[in-house]
């Protein structure tokens, strides 16, 4: 016990120790899995309008690698946005009628226009957005995070993971564990995935006859024998596996009262929607998002499926947005009266953005598009960052950047900037080399940051 003692107060203390004084404390990241279209909610393109069926000129193209389900089309027809642009706030950010709820708090945001990726197909893409390489096996945003600060809260993991299912397109992409997984990194770091049926956590209760009393004296025989062989061993994992054990015991009281909506104020779902009294939705998941960023939650993710839409795009996006707009903005809102959303860092985004080219048969009124990976959309709120602009730019295609391009590379170190973590630094030695999130790449995006 005196071992482990030791070795949670190691946790609690690397979180005094980044590499410089941090803008955010704990990072929200609200990832839209499938890939929003940029063209249709904050990209605003009007002379579109005027190119509606017209062929997408080679000379914007410039060659850009296809994806199997347009490469052999003959035709690659403009299509415009079916959806009105207007301008917000006193900043004047540009938002779709999609976005209503956003357009609030336009004057919170900071609008990235010119993100960009080489991977053009989901699987790599995601991966890739959430652990800086095409193939799996790294590890995640959030077990860097928790590797390189630890742990604030003493009754929660640093790391906590929610999952909705969008009403948009209900067959996309799977979501794979190893999203948020520790790759090469101690396990004691991956991300601890919160269910919204049942127990949030898997053997969150104890089995009928199971006393609170005998849990412990069981924990404190297990924590001597595991003290025992670690002596022998020297194996790292036997200590993250007696962490995670006080870790699991300390949640079986602190899981079940932050998954409790029932003390929440009528307030909170009027500002919310009636959708945050649903567990498992993505209004439900930004509510808890915030109760997390309270009780002192490190790195919280959010995944929303459903953005992939080749086909029938007014249909499932306006459904995507029926599903998150309001909520996404309720969350900037309500963080920011509690006095939190100066030190929590908020990323809204997905893994690439959707081509100006119809995929599939166009229309007015109906239309599909394909993967983009060459510039798309992110936005990013508090935790020091710049609100109320919109950085760099694409051409009159949202097809390529024009101006002040943003990598994954790039967006990954900031959000580590912001934690007060200098992205060079924050290595981990595996089979004789040192690894980190943004590989031998990434700059801050020192024009974003306050």
């Amino acid at each position: 016990m005196a071992a482990l003692a030791t070795l949670l107060q190691k946790d609690i203390s690397l979180a005094a120790e980044p590499h410089f004084k941090p803008t955010a404390k704990r990072v929200i990241y609200l990832f839209q899995s499938g890939a929003p279209s940029q063209l249709d909610l904050f990209d605003h393109k009007p002379k579109l309008k005027d190119l509606f069926a017209k062929e997408l000129p080679d000379s914007i193209r410039r060659g850009q690698r296809l994806t199997g389900m347009t490469a052999k089309q003959e035709s690659f027809p403009v299509a415009p946005t079916k959806y009105k642009f207007a301008q917000h706030g006193k900043s004047g950010a540009w938002l779709s009628s999609l976005l209503p709820h956003t357009a609030k708090v336009a004057d919170d945001l900071c609008f990235i226009k010119t993100i960009h990726t080489e991977a053009i197909n989901h699987d790599p893409a995601i991966t890739f957005a959430q652990t800086g390489a095409q193939l799996a096996g790294r590890p995640s945003l959030g077990a860097w995070i928790a590797y390189g600060l630890g742990s604030v809260a003493e009754d929660l993991p640093a790391f906590v993971v929610l999952v909705s299912q969008g009403s948009g397109n209900p067959a996309d992409q799977p979501l794979y564990d190893r999203l948020w997984g520790s790759g090469f990194l101690p396990s004691r770091y991956q991300g601890v995935k919160f269910r919204s049926q049942g127990d949030p956590v898997l053997f969150l209760s104890n089995p009928d006859g199971v006393s609170a009393a005998s849990q412990r004296k069981l924990l404190d025989d297990l924590a001597e024998l595991n003290r025992l062989k670690q002596e022998k061993t020297g194996d790292p994992e036997i200590a993250t596996r007696t962490a995670q054990y006080e870790m699991a015991f300390r949640m079986q009281s602190s899981v079940p009262a932050l998954t409790d909506l029932s003390k929440e104020p009528a307030s909170t779902f009027e500002l919310y929607g009636e959708d945050a009294k649903k567990p498992g939705t993505f209004a439900a998941n930004c509510l808890l998002a915030r109760r997390m960023a309270e009780k002192g939650v490190r790195f919280i993710q959010l995944y929303h499926r459903g953005w992939d839409q080749h086909v029938k795009l007014p249909k499932q996006i306006e459904a995507q947005c029926q599903d998150t707009d309001r909520a996404s903005a309720a969350l900037i809102a309500d963080l920011k009266r509690r006095d939190l959303l100066k030190d929590t860092l908020v990323v809204w985004g997905g893994e690439f953005g959707r081509t100006v080219y119809c995929q599939g048969k166009l229309t007015a009124e109906d239309y599909g598009r394909d993967h983009h990976p060459r510039c798309f959309s992110v936005w990013m709120a508090g935790g020091g960052i710049k609100p109320g602009i919109s950085h760099g730019e694409t051409d009159d295609f949202s097809y390529n950047v024009a101006k002040d391009p943003v990598h994954v590379h790039d967006l990954n170190a900031t959000i580590l900037h912001c934690l007060g973590i200098d992205h060079t630094k924050l290595t981990f030695k595996y089979q004789g080399r040192y690894f980190r999130l943004t590989d031998v790449h990434g700059e801050v995006v020192k024009p974003i940051l306050v």
